[in-house]
């Protein structure tokens, strides 16, 4: 079956990049935050969570990213921000380089295809002393030091290979991991599913919403409905989220993935708020910086901040200070 094929093609790549000296190394450490799934796990929450920990200690971190779904891509490596501005738009960076720079004010944003380039310009050019890659568990080519892996509680056991499931490779790879983030699991839970699949530590996350900001049109309260619009792995996540918080969500408009708005997108949106008689949009953070090209609105939009609440914190950032005293 196509699956069973696609699985033992990424199993046979990761043996392949496991070789002695198969793998590019950066002269800083690299904290590597990925899943074995396809979207929606938090793991972006769990990056910026991270990259800001690492500034309030004295670091200075360099987030590097693929930047996924640009439309103005180029080989060479993009700077979204030099740790003290943002340099560049969406087109350039991609949604969640950019919404990753602006959430932690001092961390180096660099993306390219390539992560080992974009490492040694953050090293060279920007200074960074350790590198937190995104979405790096199946980006081989670059050695880590650390591999945090982020997943929902309850989906490894149920979910299959691509295209049959969600997974990018077969469970068995998390036997790589340093550490599996369980969202939606207590540390018992999440420590049981870690032994389960070979992995030392395991720990439990929940996500949390933030208050909402205004996109355009102010901020609802309460006792006013809700449209939600999401181009995200899971927008039924946010939905359930927003209405787990307290919102009222009458509509749902779920778009693929990184999806770009365009006005004939915007105007069904508005016309459904309309219909429904909701004060406006409720959308995330990432989906917020696909809006900005588009110009003035045709209806309020507020977006939800997303953080990831992982209980026993300081057991992360005991293994990343390892790493950091092992490499200095």
């Amino acid at each position: 079956m196509l699956h069973t094929l696609y699985g033992r093609i990424a199993l046979t790549r990761r043996a392949w990049y496991e070789r002695p000296g198969a793998r590019r190394r950066l002269g800083r450490p690299v904290i590597s935050v990925g899943n074995l799934s396809v979207g929606g796990t938090g793991k972006t929450p769990l990056v910026a969570a991270i990259a800001s920990w690492l500034v309030a200690i004295g670091e200075r971190p360099a987030i590097l990213s693929r930047g996924y779904a640009r439309t103005a891509t180029r080989r060479e490596p993009t700077v979204v921000s030099d740790g003290t501005r943002v340099l560049t738009d969406v087109a350039h960076a991609g949604d969640e380089p950019l919404m990753l720079a602006r959430a932690v004010p001092g961390a180096r944003v660099v993306v390219c295809a390539e992560r080992h380039a974009a490492g040694v310009v953050a090293e060279t050019t920007l200074g960074a002393t350790v590198h937190v890659l995104d979405d790096g568990f199946q980006h081989l080519p670059l050695a880590r030091d650390l591999d945090i892996v982020v997943a929902a509680a309850g989906t490894l056991a149920t979910d299959a290979v691509l295209p049959k499931g969600r997974l990018r490779e077969p469970v068995s790879a998390l036997a790589r991991a340093g550490i599996l983030v369980v969202v939606g699991a207590t540390d018992d839970e999440a420590a049981a599913e870690a032994r389960t699949y070979g992995v030392a530590c395991g720990l439990g996350a929940t996500r949390r919403l933030g208050a909402p900001v205004a996109v355009q049109g102010g901020v609802p309260t309460r006792d006013r409905t809700l449209v939600a619009m999401a181009g995200i792995g899971a927008p039924a996540q946010f939905v359930d989220a927003l209405t787990a918080d307290g919102w009222t969500v009458v509509e749902t408009c779920a778009y693929p993935d990184h999806h770009w708005y365009t006005p004939a997108d915007l105007s069904a949106v508005a016309r459904r708020v309309a219909a429904a008689g909701a004060w406006g949009v409720a959308t995330t953070d990432k989906d917020a910086v696909r809006l900005e090209s588009l110009g003035p609105l045709p209806v309020p939009v507020s977006r939800w901040p997303l953080t990831l609440d992982v209980p026993r914190w300081d057991t992360l950032t005991d293994a990343i200070r390892q790493v950091l005293g092992g490499r200095a």
